[in-house]
């Protein structure tokens, strides 16, 4: 990937840049109605959900993350409340980058437009794109789209709005399911999955891996 010259680097945002804050907060909001031994279970349950919250229509993000809590919490046999939703949304904004992030994205930004595209609302991303510390040519979020990534229409609107092809740009991820799988059945070519361990990585799917963001600039050649 050295010789390659993307006119774009895309990244996912949550996850992949900003340190992703929703399980731990939701191991403290619902303590008091999920065993401790149990809660990775129900954590994993609660991810599930929000993936097939999103693949369908388009709803508003704070409905994604109550409708999948309400969802796992029915599931479980335990009480839903409208106030651990809320505040889990709440606390989005207040997430800031993975350590290994401020520092590869300003050297990065220096060859190279950024940009994010991200399953959030446009609320809520920007005080997570502030704390990033680098320079973003654009943020592009489902909100705008009307779509959440895994879904084809939130990186066609992207490519759309950045008015490139498919070969042009380089995708940045940490997750396989929202992004890379997607990416590499829209023929994405150039892909790189930092690898954070929340997914086990399948190279199938056509992608350089890092485990930290500060490996892509030298796998850029800079």
């Amino acid at each position: 990937m050295t010789d390659f010259r993307p006119k774009f680097i895309t990244f996912d945002c949550y996850g992949t840049l900003t340190a992703f804050g929703m399980s731990a907060l939701t191991r403290t909001l619902l303590a008091d109605r999920v065993p401790a031994d149990r809660m990775e279970d129900f954590l994993d349950d609660f991810e599930a959900y929000r993936i097939d919250e999103v693949v369908g229509a388009y709803q508003p993000y704070p409905e994604v993350i109550c409708n999948a809590l309400q969802r796992a919490s029915k599931l479980w046999g335990i009480e839903y409340r409208d106030e651990d939703g809320r505040a889990i949304v709440d606390a989005v904004p207040s997430w800031g980058p993975h350590p290994d992030v401020p520092e590869a994205l300003r050297t990065l930004a220096a060859h190279y437009p950024l940009v994010i595209l991200s399953n959030a609302a446009d609320s809520q991303i920007g005080a997570n794109v502030e704390k990033l510390g680098a320079p973003f040519h654009a943020v592009f979020t489902a909100e705008q789209a009307q779509a959440y990534k895994p879904r084809f229409q939130a990186f066609e609107y992207m490519l759309d709005q950045l008015g490139c092809g498919t070969g042009d740009i380089l995708h940045v991820s940490s997750s396989l399911r929202y992004d890379l799988i997607p990416a590499h059945d829209l023929r994405i070519t150039n892909k790189v999955y930092v690898n954070r361990g929340y997914e086990p990585s399948v190279p199938y799917y056509g992608y350089d891996e890092i485990s930290a963001l500060t490996e892509l600039p030298a796998l850029l050649g800079l």
